[in-house]
């Protein structure tokens, strides 16, 4: 109980204190022209309200990265908590700030446009198809988790109310909620849905404190895995939880509310405060999980890892936790929160893949049709995707989303350096990410099954490499 209060005082204080430093590193300019004013279309470029901005930043990132993250991730053990506190404040958080408020520098820019005009013409279409496959597989996997959530809930009916019902019902939506105006129906709705979510967080954080079952500390071995498998903590638990740490898909998502923020002083809410809001959500359901495990009963000896990871699916431990937590009124509440994070994060994340095709394709998005004639093929794709097997496509999914936080650190790196800003805060975070992706997916069973020590060595090496290149860049283009 001691490590998981000092963990959530940490990130309080890493908002205020590491925020504040961050936030004057990039130096926000309170009289600058915004996104909105310049280019507003009524559609995507519209001034909202900051609170608005706020709680739809926080629902658009926070989809069940960090709740099915953190419940997978808390096997680990307790270097779960450091991960989820460290990566927040030092990594994730600055990721975050970094893309919305240079997307705001640069006039609303989509996330491809950005990387490109900081690591090349090359890099720019390289991260277009990179972005728009790693959201259609976002948009997929936040299909297939609510329906599968919905499913679990409600008792068997036949095909109504079934997983099948749901996957088509959440579609449909996604495709009205992908091409209406934003401040149609998102701006209206998802406030209430991100206060559902706090309102689950705050329920299932003052239920840790108040139920019986054991939590682990940090004197528990923090930095050998009890996995019940054995995996590695490194790179495994950086992947396993990225939404809650740091996640890629965040910096596709930044862009939407940097089209809509009225002032540049309110970034550190936005973006930075936002993503911590999220490292509180994946470090209270890491702690739920593994103390509503520890009362369970199973086989003589069985710890409560154990007794985790024999639930198997994230969404049956959700359920269970606030179902026995929080009565039936709490149990709605919570489970709302849980089921709407991924609906609301797969809708926006078909809109950035609306947004990023009509940038590079330069097709206006005033007009509904021109709208519809992008989204189809992109609805068509995700939809062929939910028949591949969901553990395959959610582990490709994770690394993908890794690879794009760490290709958009070394982009902020190289602004930074531009700018003459202190481009460290950037930089050290790029480099722990180059060693995670790269070491990631040569030892993964999903990748090239290298033994482990070999992948972290070339991981390192891959990094040297990259820091080589950067500095070598600053060298000879940053003299002017």
């Amino acid at each position: 109980m001691i490590t998981f209060s000092v963990a959530l005082i940490c990130l309080m204080i890493g908002y205020h204190v590491y925020g504040t430093i961050v936030e004057k590193i990039f130096a926000p300019q309170r009289n600058a022209k915004m996104p909105c004013e310049v280019k507003r279309d009524d559609v995507d470029y519209i001034p909202l309200p900051t609170w608005r901005v706020y709680l739809i930043q926080f629902l658009n990132i926070a989809g069940t990265g960090p709740i099915f993250g953190a419940i997978m991730g808390i096997l680990y053990g307790p270097a779960a908590y450091l991960w989820i506190v460290l990566g927040c404040i030092f990594a994730g958080s600055v990721h975050d700030y970094m893309c919305g408020m240079i997307c705001v520098r640069k006039g609303g820019a989509s996330l491809p446009e950005i990387i490109g005009d900081e690591l090349g013409t090359f890099m720019r279409h390289v991260m277009r198809l990179f972005s728009l496959i790693l959201l259609v597989m976002v948009g997929a996997v936040f299909v297939i988790t609510p329906a599968s959530l919905l499913d679990n809930m409600i008792p068997d009916s036949g095909w109504l109310w079934s997983s099948g019902f749901w996957i088509l019902a959440i579609l449909v939506y996604y495709l009205f909620a992908t091409f209406l105006p934003i401040d149609k129906f998102i701006s209206k709705v998802y406030p209430f849905f991100g206060i559902a979510l706090l309102v689950m967080a705050f329920g299932i954080g003052w239920n840790i404190y108040t139920q019986s079952g054991w939590l682990p500390e940090l004197t528990d071995s923090p930095f050998s895995t009890h996995h019940p498998q054995k995996l590695p903590i490194f790179p495994m638990l950086c992947i396993t939880i990225a939404c809650g740490a740091i996640s890629g898909f965040h910096s596709t998502q930044s862009p939407l509310m940097a089209r809509c923020m009225t002032n540049e002083r309110y970034g550190r809410l936005v973006f930075y405060g936002a993503m911590i809001r999220e490292g509180v959500v994946a470090l209270v359901w890491a702690a739920a999980a593994i103390k509503f495990a520890s009362t369970l009963p199973g086989e003589e000896g069985a710890t409560a890892y154990e007794k985790l990871a024999a639930m198997g699916n994230p969404a049956i431990v959700v359920k269970e936790v606030c179902v026995s937590w929080m009565g039936r009124v709490g149990a709605v509440l919570a489970i709302l929160g849980v089921v709407a994070a991924p609906i609301t994060s797969g809708d926006t994340a078909f809109r950035s893949a609306r947004l990023i095709a009509a940038d590079f394709l330069h097709v206006n998005q005033q007009k509904i049709l021109k709208r519809l004639m992008i989204c189809l093929p992109l609805f068509a794709i995700a939809t062929a995707l939910m028949f591949i097997d969901f553990n395959v496509m959610w582990r490709y999914f994770a690394w993908t989303n890794q690879m794009l936080a760490c290709i958009m650190l070394w982009a902020a790196s190289v602004w930074l350096a531009r700018e003459k800003k202190f481009f460290w805060i950037t930089l050290l975070p790029a480099m722990f990410m180059s060693v995670v992706t790269t070491s990631y997916i040569l030892v993964a069973p999903e990748g090239f099954r290298l033994p482990l020590q070999v992948g972290l060595i070339s991981g390192v090496i891959f990094m040297l490499v990259f820091v080589f290149l950067f500095f070598h860049w600053k060298k000879h283009n940053t003299k002017q």
